[in-house]
């Protein structure tokens, strides 16, 4: 680390904290050359994971566009937004798990409607008629069924 100062690359840690959300380290450090102060912000790198849309689109992996899909689904239902939070953070691990540097939009629904299935049947209904597109009451009631019969 280099001082902002002299560009002496010599420094010694003096105080070390964590950040409020607790993903970035703060360190001051004194320049063993000048003896100036200088504060450093340490991060967690994370490799990129990109999303293959159904189009063979790619774009990069947002778990806010799951919170906002989660949110919509369990609107006006007795689900509390800590167990939404929970499922996008139980999403986002796996994600980020699976090593891989791609992954399907398709495997992206199939996490939530898992978690959705038993978190809320109903969230879950309205997220997998989205989701699957059903084309009419037919595959809509076929859906409901498989579940039904799930029990």
């Amino acid at each position: 680390m280099k001082c902002l100062y002299c560009n002496c690359t010599e420094s010694k840690v003096v105080d070390s904290r964590s950040s409020d959300d607790a993903r970035t380290i703060r360190r001051r450090r004194e320049c063993i050359s000048c003896g100036r102060r200088f504060t450093t912000y340490e991060t967690i790198e994370v490799t990129p994971v990109l999303v293959v849309k159904n189009n063979g689109t790619r774009q990069a992996f947002n778990a806010e566009k799951i919170r906002n899909g989660i949110i919509k689904s369990c609107e006006k239902r007795p689900v509390p937004m800590a167990v939404i939070d929970d499922m996008v953070a139980d999403i986002s691990k796996q994600v980020y798990n699976s090593m891989e540097s791609e992954i399907t939009s398709k495997q992206i629904g199939e996490m939530v409607m898992e978690r959705l299935k038993t978190t809320d049947e109903v969230a879950y209904v309205r997220y997998a008629s989205v989701y699957r597109s059903f084309k009419d009451i037919s595959s809509f009631m076929a859906e409901l069924q498989n579940m039904m019969n799930g029990k």
